[in-house]
């Protein structure tokens, strides 16, 4: 008897190895063939998939596979059959990688539709099928974790002005409302620094700085160019955090030779400048994250990145301005500079 139950409990443990390794399996065949999460948030096509790759690798049985992976044996060989017939969309698969591609794969789904609808030879296609496709073809936006922001805050050096925007980031017109930050780019050759200046309006820049040092001429410079672009009788409010930058006399001069309304938040909000932070963020998501950046020294990317800023302006479609960049939304409203 002794015999017979260590017998016992060693084919039990090597039941519950095989099935370790199984579960092992599956999550690499299912990252090699789908980029997916987790086996559970699969489609049954998709299960097929990972049951012909780990067929061709492992030389498991189906049923073994297809008890695991949940799907019935029926539903397994129709999707199998359906896998080898021609695909329809074969055409459409191209381009939605091409637009992808195109977007430096920085952009999602209702970007590669709008893509795909417009240009020399549109395409009328939902954005379920262009997010299924996606989906599908593992073309998804990285971005990147965030990591701890460049900051100015030196301490109250001087008294902050009152929070006039409380968070309601619209306007009704250009230069009404702006926003001031600095954000640092950390390059292989040494910091870059932009200071840009943010209209609320419609997300257009009136004015930015780049510089290898988050001085006052950085911040000053930016605020100068944007209150060069005033017309009479306009007196934006500028939002901007708790920077030392902001709180200088020669950045209040600017404010108050302009006749500009200085507003920040209240210490520790940093919500308060969500805005300002959303813009750094899509900024770095498509134009510096997951990009190697060794050998391209500091002027080269000073002038790559005011390329980019140009871009954004100029021609970048933005879905709220139907898929018009600001200065083309301007132009459309009659407003254009």
């Amino acid at each position: 008897m002794p015999r017979t139950g260590r017998t016992t409990a060693s084919r039990g443990a090597s039941r519950s190895a095989r099935q370790l390794e199984l579960e092992n399996d599956i999550l690499r065949a299912a990252a090699k063939v789908l980029k997916a999460e987790s086996p559970s948030a699969m489609t049954n096509r998709e299960r097929a998939l990972v049951i012909n790759e780990l067929r061709a690798t492992t030389g498991r049985s189906s049923r073994e596979l297809t008890g695991s992976l949940r799907i019935s044996k029926s539903s397994c060989e129709y999707q199998r059959a359906a896998l080898c017939r021609p695909d329809k969309h074969a055409g459409l698969r191209a381009r939605v990688r091409e637009a992808f591609e195109d977007a430096s794969a920085s952009r999602g789904y209702r970007y590669v539709t709008h893509a795909l609808r417009s240009g020399d030879d549109p395409v009328m296609v939902s954005e379920k099928a262009v997010r299924r496709i996606m989906r599908e073809e593992g073309l998804t936006v990285s971005y990147t974790k965030k990591k701890a922001r460049y900051s100015s805050y030196k301490g109250e050096i001087s008294d902050a002005p009152e929070n006039l925007v409380n968070r309601h980031f619209r306007a009704s017109a250009p230069n009404e409302l702006w926003l001031a930050g600095i954000t640092e780019f950390g390059l292989p050759g040494g910091k870059v620094y932009l200071s840009p200046i943010l209209d609320c309006f419609d997300g257009g820049l009136p004015a930015w700085s780049i510089g290898t040092g988050p001085n006052a001429e950085l911040a000053n410079s930016s605020l100068e160019a944007a209150c060069g672009t005033l017309r009479e009788g306009q007196r934006p409010v500028t939002h901007s955090d708790r920077g030392c930058h902001y709180r200088w006399p020669g950045w209040i001069a600017i404010c108050e030779k302009s006749h500009l309304t200085r507003s920040m938040p209240k210490k520790g909000r940093s919500p308060d400048s969500s805005a300002m932070e959303g813009f750094f963020g899509r900024l770095k998501n498509e134009f510096f994250h997951h990009r190697d950046w060794s050998g391209v020294t500091v002027p080269e990317f000073c002038r790559m990145l005011d390329a980019y800023l140009r871009y954004y302006n100029e021609e970048r479609p933005k879905e709220k301005l139907g898929w018009l960049s600001p200065m083309q939304h301007r132009g459309s409203l009659g407003l254009a500079a």
